[in-house]
């Protein structure tokens, strides 16, 4: 009598752990916390809690973005910023992607030039601008010049210490079984580099969205980092919070299409974190 009752008892919990579990591994519950972020922000601003002139709430932030996307505006400060990171990350993610397996795989190419290009990524970003400025003038070259460097670092970084931590063990398994000099390549190497090189690259684009904004100060006229200056200069800060929001959300969809495009190549992937 007893295990009678209990099954519909395990039956019911477990139905209520699958209905949990499903509910937290939905793509819409990433959501959730900002939507109640921006509703508490709204609630402080409207009950006098927080003031509103500095902070304006959401509701005047959305209005703003309605404005901007009415009149045209957003969508050439949106098109011409994700341009100049895109075309960015591009460079900076090929000159990354061609260094890194000789630093990681060579410690005598490593030694001879890993030192200095760590030098070079302790400088602050908006120290190079004077200087691309004067090489590349205030258009085009010198703000993805600098969104180039933003980039480079971090895919160069993860690259080369994704080639250094492969097994070596793995690697004499392969050549056990004669793999020939591709093969070994294609089956050991690749698949055990692949993983740190797809975090690298969303790494980069991260930082390639941060260095935009750096790039956008030098004399532009148009993208969502002039929208941070204009604010700042014209006292709009619910252009800049707009603009703020704005990066969040672009830079947001670019990560998550990142991913999108690398999960075809990663299924082989059996681990702790793609098995939650």
């Amino acid at each position: 009598m007893d295990q009678t009752l209990s099954k519909p008892t395990t039956l019911n919990e477990a139905g209520g752990r699958g209905l949990r579990s499903s509910l937290v591994s939905h793509p819409a519950v990433g959501i959730v916390v900002p939507i109640a972020l921006l509703l508490l922000w709204e609630g402080l601003v409207q009950t006098g809690i927080v003031g509103g002139r500095l902070t304006p709430p959401p509701s005047r932030v959305a209005a703003t973005v309605y404005d901007l996307a009415v009149n045209g505006n957003l969508s050439t400060h949106i098109g011409i910023t994700l341009w100049r990171v895109l075309v960015g990350f591009v460079l900076g993610s090929i000159i990354g992607t061609l260094l890194g397996p000789l630093t990681g795989y060579s410690q005598s190419f490593s030694r001879f030039i890993d030192p200095g290009l760590q030098a070079l990524r302790a400088i602050p970003s908006i120290a190079w601008v004077p200087l691309f400025i004067l090489w590349f003038g205030i258009f085009e070259t010198s703000k993805i010049a600098l969104i180039a460097v933003g980039v480079f670092f971090p895919v160069y970084l993860g690259v080369s210490g994704a080639v250094a931590a492969v097994d070596r063990r793995i690697v004499e398994v392969g050549r056990v079984f004669r793999l020939s000099g591709p093969a070994l390549v294609w089956r050991i190497l690749l698949p055990s580099v692949l993983p740190g090189y797809v975090l690298a690259l969303r790494s980069g684009l991260g930082l390639g969205w941060m260095f935009v904004v750096a790039a956008e100060f030098m004399g532009a006229s148009e993208g969502l980092g002039y929208l941070l200056v204009d604010g700042q200069q014209l006292g709009k800060p619910d252009q800049i919070m707009a603009a703020i929001l704005i990066f969040a959300v672009v830079g947001k969809a670019t990560d998550t299409v990142l991913i999108l495009i690398s999960a075809p190549f990663l299924r082989w992937q059996d681990n702790h974190g793609r098995s939650r």
